[in-house]
């Protein structure tokens, strides 16, 4: 069974989120690198949905998120792929268009087998200590997080996630 997502910080910059699923890597990979599959889950917080969504899954490639949400607020994110390893390691950076984060983010996510299922390691580094406090403080990252890491649960539960 899952357990909510572990946050911690690292160094003065960085802050690392781990996430335990009941699912293959294979899957986890596709939840995190398909367009359809993350506009289902990736959407946060009730009140949220993510009308745009695009992915180039190529070195070099961009991905773009916007969400709205029910009151009228919107919060747009542009990335670019780094490094892309299937079922392994993704490498890009991220940008918010209202640049809250205090810069350009560095995300390193990598899959791991652990207890039958997958371990998602998330690394974020951030431009400033600054930077990386406000957005562990004020921005309810973590609570936002764990919502739609629940979605992706009931997902893989339900089978609506093919390895």
């Amino acid at each position: 069974m899952p357990e909510p997502l572990k946050m911690t910080t690292s160094g003065d910059r960085e802050v690392v989120i781990e996430r335990r699923f009941d699912a293959s890597r294979a899957q986890v990979w596709r939840a995190i690198s398909e367009a359809e599959l993350m506009q289902r889950w990736m959407l946060g917080p009730p009140g949220w949905s993510m009308p745009v969504c695009t992915v180039d899954l190529r070195v070099g490639g961009r991905l773009r998120y916007e969400w709205a949400h029910e009151d009228g607020r919107v919060m747009g994110l542009t990335s670019v792929f780094k490094e892309l390893v299937p079922d392994e390691r993704m490498v890009a950076t991220e940008l918010f268009d209202e640049d809250w984060t205090g810069g350009e983010t560095l995300v390193t996510q990598t899959l791991h087998d652990v207890d039958g299922g997958t371990l998602l390691r998330t690394h974020i580094l951030y431009a400033s200590q600054e930077a990386r406090d406000g957005a562990v403080k004020v921005s309810g990252m973590s609570s936002g997080m764990e919502a739609g890491y629940a979605r992706l649960d009931q997902m893989f539960a339900e089978g609506a996630v093919a390895a």
